[in-house]
């Protein structure tokens, strides 16, 4: 056979996956050998040499695979790892790949699928596959949680990709965890210890935005009373993470082209050229190519930042994870709140999965917390989900989406007492609309009234005089 004399060795405490793995790769025409623990695997290394391949479960009694890795690697450089197991977090996954392990295999694992990997990591066998897109994040209080594959993937991508300097992409949808995946993929790369500088481009004025970015000298503009560092400084040496990119004005894109380019700028105002070392995370859930062809976004900007795209799943898109997710962040809140601990009944739990969740995780992650302030009981069924939120299915666009958080704010208000919601909407309402038309049309005025059907003194007078005219 054309495998024959090739040796893979399988490193595991559970007789059943030693078993069946081992006959797989048996079938396909290796000659495996097994071991449950491994101080067994490093005798027989030791003994009788290296295997051509050698698989080893995450945790097991006595050194866990992590452990095994690194003692492999110092005494064969170039054996090739996989490293399998049960618990796809994003610890495991990115102290798989930064000890050097080929692969990261989820278990329960198909045993086809885990022969092919066998025959890609050997020298003999197919080439290494691409880096592929991907994602993920997590920060002891908000971490990424999941385990669908949609999020395995996401997982392993992210282990392999926190590693490489590369710039990086995030996409999905508002509410899906961009930043969090930006934050996972710092904390495991190895600028940690560095800082984690983060900045929504969508939320600073545009006026302000250069100078958040850049730094300014005194005296470079009206009410600049001291020199300002910015965030590229402040990141200096770490990551810098850029929210919602595409809202990004098009001549702060072109001096953001310079410095990934360069690694250089002035401050506002300044003559001292600022060098810095910075990796540069951007996320958006616009399309940028549209945006691209609309004229409205670079495109070598976007080359430059799209190395390696990351798309997340929307939560609809892993159903399976609501009920973790929303036992998880219910938790978290009673316990910030200082409320006794609440449980969700089994039928809720299945509304909660049913839900088209239009605002993704963070609409679930709200909830959550109006659950834990708000249900009188310690157990939250149907009838607490329904006076909490109001559900839809998986039909609702995202123009019916905030009618949804309209209701559950109509109802949380109510509830708390509260009068003259009418006005109070409607303020609210006309400040949404109105920030919305001026980002869209680049802060015109003129402009933006004609969008929203209003006249431009309409307009003025709902803005009050503290926008910046054009």
């Amino acid at each position: 056979m054309a495998n024959e004399g090739i040796r893979i060795w399988v490193v595991d405490d559970d007789r059943a996956v030693r078993f069946v793995l081992a006959t797989a790769l048996r079938e396909a025409g290796y000659a495996v050998d097994g071991f449950e623990n491994a101080a067994d695997a490093l005798a027989a290394l030791h003994a009788r040499g290296a295997p051509d391949l050698l698989f080893t479960d995450v945790r097991m009694p006595g050194d866990g695979g992590l452990v095994l890795l690194e003692k492999l690697k110092a005494a064969q450089p170039q054996l090739p790892v996989i490293v399998m197991s049960a618990y796809t977090d994003i610890a495991s996954t990115a102290g798989a790949f930064r000890g050097g392990a080929h692969e990261f295999l989820s278990k329960p694992f198909n045993l086809d699928d885990a022969v092919a990997l066998a025959a890609r990591a050997l020298p003999q066998g197919e080439p290494r596959a691409e880096l592929r897109d991907v994602v993920v994040a997590t920060d002891a209080a908000t971490e990424l949680i999941g385990d669908t594959p949609a999020m395995r993937a996401l997982f392993r991508s992210i282990g392999r990709l926190a590693q490489a300097p590369l710039s990086v992409l995030i996409t999905g949808e508002t509410g899906t965890g961009k930043e969090l995946v930006a934050r996972a993929l710092h904390r495991e790369s190895p600028r940690a210890r560095k800082p984690f500088v983060a900045l929504n481009t969508a939320a600073i004025p545009a006026e302000l935005l250069e100078s958040e970015l850049f730094g300014h000298e005194a005296g470079a503009f009206t009410g600049a009373n001291k020199r300002h560092i910015g965030r590229f400084e402040q990141a200096d040496g770490g990551t810098l993470f850029l929210d919602e990119i595409g809202d990004m004005p098009l001549p702060l894109q072109t001096r953001l082209l310079r410095v990934l380019a360069e690694g250089e700028f002035f401050r506002v105002g300044g003559r001292e050229l600022i060098r810095v070392d910075v990796r540069v995370i951007a996320a958006t859930h616009q399309a940028l190519e549209q945006l691209v062809a609309e004229g409205r976004f670079r495109a070598d900007l976007l080359h430059r930042l799209d190395v390696v795209r990351l798309q997340l799943p929307a939560l609809r898109e892993r159903r399976d994870d609501v009920p973790q997710l929303a036992e998880r962040f219910l938790a978290t809140a009673a316990h910030k709140l200082g409320a006794p601990a609440k449980r969700f009944a089994k039928p809720a739990l299945e509304r909660l999965r049913a839900h088209a969740w239009p605002g993704n995780v963070r609409e679930l992650e709200n909830l959550c917390w109006r659950l834990a302030a708000l249900a009188p009981g310690e157990t939250i069924g149907i009838a607490e989900l329904d006076a909490a939120f109001v559900p839809v299915d998986a039909t609702t666009t995202a123009a019916e989406s905030w009618e949804v958080a309209l209701a559950a704010w109509a109802r949380e208000r109510l509830a708390a007492g509260d009068s003259d919601l009418h006005a109070d909407a409607r303020t609210r309402l006309d400040h949404v609309l109105l920030e919305a038309a001026l980002a869209h049309t680049g802060g015109h005025r003129s402009e933006a009234a004609a969008k929203l059907g209003l006249g431009r003194n309409t307009l003025t007078r709902k803005l009050g005089p503290g926008r910046k005219r054009h």
